[in-house]
């Protein structure tokens, strides 16, 4: 094979390489976080879901959260509902505001 053969072959790895680094390791990277964050979820974690209501974890069983939205509104919501953890292990009601 000579060198002009070979320089297309090695454009597309170099291309394949900078896409990698570029665009699919940040992703799996962000993606691993990401489970790692709901593995980690517990009671009085105060959460952002995805629809944007913010919420405290009440309970966990296996992969149904019981959230409170407010004082007295609960809902069950799946792991995956949950966007971010806004603060762990606060504590108070959903909305936290008072009267």
């Amino acid at each position: 094979m000579t060198a002009q053969q070979a320089a297309p072959i090695l454009l597309w790895v170099a291309i394949f390489v900078v896409f990698y680094f570029i665009l699919i390791r940040p992703q799996q990277v962000q993606q691993r976080r990401y489970r790692e964050m709901l593995g980690r979820l517990k009671k009085g974690d105060r959460v952002l879901t995805r629809g944007g209501l913010y919420a405290v974890v009440l309970e966990i069983k296996d992969n149904n959260l019981t959230l409170e939205l407010a004082q007295n509104v609960r809902v069950r919501a799946e792991r995956s509902a949950v966007q971010t953890v806004v603060n762990r292990g606060g504590n108070g009601g959903g909305g936290g505001r008072s009267g």
